[in-house]
């Protein structure tokens, strides 16, 4: 009898000792592709990770770096990452044009996109970027986006000239005098610049000629949406946690970021980008609700800039709904 209790408790304890890794697997793997390579605005999912929000809900995340929007949204469209951090307008003309994608948030609600170079180059406005050249990147949200800025400013192509290349080569491009300007963020690209050289940087901002668009968010796959419903949710609750933390301890976030990703950028660098990219987070109009909830107004005059500037089929506007979704939001 003796022998037969020993034997059931070395069973128990064993039964315990393999659900305890078996339950562990159960947590939801869930790849999040961003938008490209880490800095600052990608800080919240990193302060998020670090603070265990993602595990709380059952997720095991993996955040993995992207090369523009163009291609982190057609790895959501594939499968191949389960949600994308990327710019919005760029997944609305995929999405326009067939792609099985849809947003169910926006991070930045004001534009972020900019021309930039030294300020000794003398680029005030728009109409200065004639005669100079311009670096960009192929494929990123910006370049996407470009063509819309043109035409909203009247300057032709053939009015200045391209270099074209990855984020390092268009910063390099401008601290070496090799271009005169390039495509970037107000709190990234013009801060790596001053940071390198300590030299003033100038910036025309696309916003300031109307090109308002919505920026940076969330995209999934409508199969995503559909068949699991309460993974979408799980993980916006998260994410909406990480962006709040990430606006109320822009230090802890930043850190958070260096420890996971020790040469995405200098500490005092990226906590300016990181408070600069916080300052986007809400209009107006949503300045009472939490990260991530848009004004679908704000979506609808996106969509018309897209249709009247940028491309984008008239006949394929539909509505605000039909490209972003909030039901998914906490």
């Amino acid at each position: 009898m003796k022998r037969r209790v020993l034997v059931q408790a070395a069973a128990a304890a064993l039964s315990i000792g393999l659900a305890a890794p078996a339950f562990a697997q159960l947590r939801d793997k869930v790849v999040l592709l961003l938008n490209w390579y880490v800095y600052s605005e990608h800080a919240p999912f990193f302060i998020g990770k670090e603070k265990g929000f993602y595990e709380a809900e059952n997720i095991d995340l993996e955040i993995q770096e992207g090369r523009g929007s163009a291609v982190s949204i057609q790895a959501v469209a594939a499968g191949s990452a389960t949600f994308g951090y990327v710019d919005v307008p760029t997944m609305v003309k995929a999405a326009a044009k067939g792609a099985p994608v849809k947003a169910v948030g926006v991070a930045l609600q004001v534009s972020p996109m900019s021309v930039m170079g030294f300020a000794d180059k003398g680029v005030k406005t728009a109409k200065d970027i004639a005669g100079k050249t311009v670096a960009m990147t192929p494929g990123d949200s910006m370049s996407q986006i470009w063509p819309l800025f043109l035409k909203k400013t009247g300057l032709q192509e053939s009015q200045f000239k391209t270099v074209s290349g990855d984020a390092q080569t268009k910063l390099n491009a401008v601290i070496n005098g090799q271009a005169d300007l390039l495509l970037g963020y107000v709190m990234d690209q013009n801060i790596k610049l001053q940071d390198a050289t300590k030299k003033p940087v100038q910036l025309v901002r696309f916003a300031d000629y109307g090109v308002n668009l919505i920026s940076s968010g969330i995209v999934a796959h409508k199969d995503t949406l559909a068949a699991r419903p309460d993974l979408v949710k799980r993980f916006l609750r998260a994410t909406t946690r990480a962006l709040e933390e990430a606006e109320k301890n822009p230090e802890a976030a930043v850190d958070a970021t260096l420890k996971a990703n020790p040469k995405s950028g200098q500490r005092d660098t990226m906590l300016a980008g990181l408070k600069l990219t916080t300052a986007l987070y809400h209009t107006d109009e949503t300045r009472a609700l939490r990260p991530l909830r848009v004004s679908m107004k704000n979506v609808g005059e996106s969509l018309d800039l897209l249709v009247q500037y940028g491309g984008m089929d008239p006949a394929t506007r539909g509505k605000p709904e039909d490209y972003v979704s909030l039901e998914y939001l906490p």
